[in-house]
């Protein structure tokens, strides 16, 4: 056996979480040893695997306050039992009120399966000859509708790109509210037996470092979406004005 100390890169990741838990420790003395207790998160995360999107990182949060489920492309297909397995450990058990799916724009993912829509062997018969050809075929399937098509005609190439990132947050936030962990848990909230839950539909704009809502949130019976402070732009897309507080690195103030 033997370890990675002579590996710059992994070793590097090392000394900087030396340093961070030592700049934790001096702040909030307490900190991990809370930590260790328990964790009791409000938000579950469903976001892309992209290395630009740490969600911790851009919301400044602190380590147990969001629960997250990543994957290429912030997928939730209702057969995945990594994902319904993260969604129901989230409401059942942790008791989050917010399920939100994140994607952002400049995805890799939607990139892939917009280019593999418009080949021009689209639509023939094939087998998907890999791992990440079968999770993106829904994603290919949606990027070569025509519906998707017609509500783009007329865009540059990046802005049908990002546009596709957008119907896909709102492909899955409906996903995520047709699964049987949503549907057993706005049963309950309306009975009175559990708390409420909502879901939301958010994009991240690599550009900016902002996040945005798309104005999709859906909850139990009798929901009325949130109104966001800035309105509604013309696009029909929310404006989230919300400030982070404390340390923007890491969550901690001196």
């Amino acid at each position: 056996m033997t370890t990675v100390s002579h590996i710059p890169e992994l070793n590097r990741l090392l000394s900087s979480n030396a340093q961070w838990a030592a700049d934790v420790s001096k702040y909030e003395p307490e900190f991990f040893t809370e930590c260790a207790k328990g964790q009791a998160p409000k938000v579950l995360w469903i976001g892309c695997a992209d290395s630009r999107v740490p969600e911790s990182v851009i919301m400044a949060c602190k380590p147990g306050e969001i629960f997250v489920h990543r994957n290429i492309a912030n997928q939730f297909h209702l057969h995945d039992d990594s994902a319904q397995s993260v969604l129901t450990y989230a409401v059942e058990h942790l008791g989050v009120e917010h399920v939100v799916v994140v994607g952002h724009t400049q995805c890799g993912g939607v990139a892939g399966a917009y280019d593999a829509a418009n080949k021009p062997s689209y639509g023939k018969p094939s087998k998907a000859d890999s791992a990440l050809a079968r999770w993106l075929g829904p994603l290919v399937a949606l990027a070569g509708s025509s519906e998707f098509h017609a509500s783009c005609e007329g865009m540059e190439h990046g802005d049908t790109l990002n546009s596709l990132s957008e119907v896909n947050i709102r492909v899955q936030v409906e996903n995520i509210c047709n699964s049987d962990v949503m549907r057993n848990a706005w049963a309950r909230a309306t009975n009175g037996e559990a708390k409420k839950v909502y879901v939301h539909g958010w994009i991240y704009e690599l550009q900016s470092g902002r996040l945005r809502d798309l104005g999709v949130s859906q909850g139990p019976e009798g929901f009325v979406g949130p109104k966001f402070v800035g309105g509604v732009s013309v696009n029909g897309f929310a404006n989230a004005n919300g400030n982070a507080n404390g340390n923007v690195e890491n969550g901690f103030t001196e």
